[in-house]
């Protein structure tokens, strides 16, 4: 796939490699950002991957714009068609109206019952695309096309942390609580983001996510169990 070099000021490089949310196109800027990191250019400080482009930041006094360029160019140059091991988490996710303030609504829109959409969001496997709008929250795709829809035309001030929530062809999870506009079908009680933990957020571009649903019950006893450390995010290395 071919790349577009952009320049960020004078401390990053933008890799563009498309102009929409695609899976090969997130291959291609994972690759790279992989490929960055296990080289270890001199002056390379960071890779930050997005939906279609990866950002490399970089000491200017120790490598110089042209010279990054032509190093990550030989990198892309090189990309084989080898198949990356990935993370695939088991989240448990409560869909019960008690922690699903949208599902009903989510259900009338797209003609299904409300069961029908926790089941059609249980069973996909996600793909986190990226990181951001707050620490740790992860934009995941692709949703299934019969869930697909519009944001919320009156957003809230203030989405509990744990919240699990789809938007257009996403679905994601709010790691604290924060404003949102995505629609509310449940939660979990496990924690996205640690400040003390290294790193700090339990998911990364590239990991897969599935969804285990559990009862109400269950959630509260993961939530205790969470309180006192003892809970570990089932997580297993699957291919991609």
């Amino acid at each position: 796939m071919k790349a577009r070099f952009l320049l960020a000021g004078d401390t990053a490089l933008v890799v563009e490699f498309g102009d929409r949310v695609d899976r090969g196109v997130s291959d291609s800027v994972l690759d790279l950002s992989a490929r960055v990191r296990a080289t270890a250019i001199q002056g390379v400080v960071e890779t930050v991957p997005t939906y279609r482009s990866l950002m490399v930041h970089y000491d200017p006094l120790a490598i110089d714009s042209a010279t990054l360029i032509a190093e990550i160019q030989n990198l892309l140059g090189a990309r084989g068609s080898e198949r990356l091991p990935a993370r695939l988490w088991r989240i448990p996710a409560c869909y019960a109206a008690s922690h699903a303030p949208d599902l009903e609504e989510v259900a009338q829109r797209t003609g299904l019952s409300m069961d029908e959409v926790a089941t059609l969001h249980a069973k996909t496997c996600f793909h986190v695309y990226m990181v951001g709008f707050v620490p740790g929250f992860p934009y995941m795709g692709d949703l299934p096309e019969a869930l697909v829809l519009p944001r919320r035309t009156d957003p809230r001030l203030k989405v509990p942390a744990g919240s699990i929530a789809i938007a257009m062809g996403q679905t994601a999870i709010y790691p604290v609580e924060s404003p949102g506009g995505w629609h509310l079908i449940g939660a979990t009680p496990i924690r996205l983001f640690d400040p003390g933990s290294t790193p700090p957020a339990l998911l990364g571009p590239g990991d897969q996510v599935r969804f285990d649903p559990v009862s109400v019950a269950e959630f509260e006893g993961i939530a205790a169990a969470v309180e006192r450390g003892a809970y570990r995010v089932v997580c297993e290395t699957t291919a991609v």
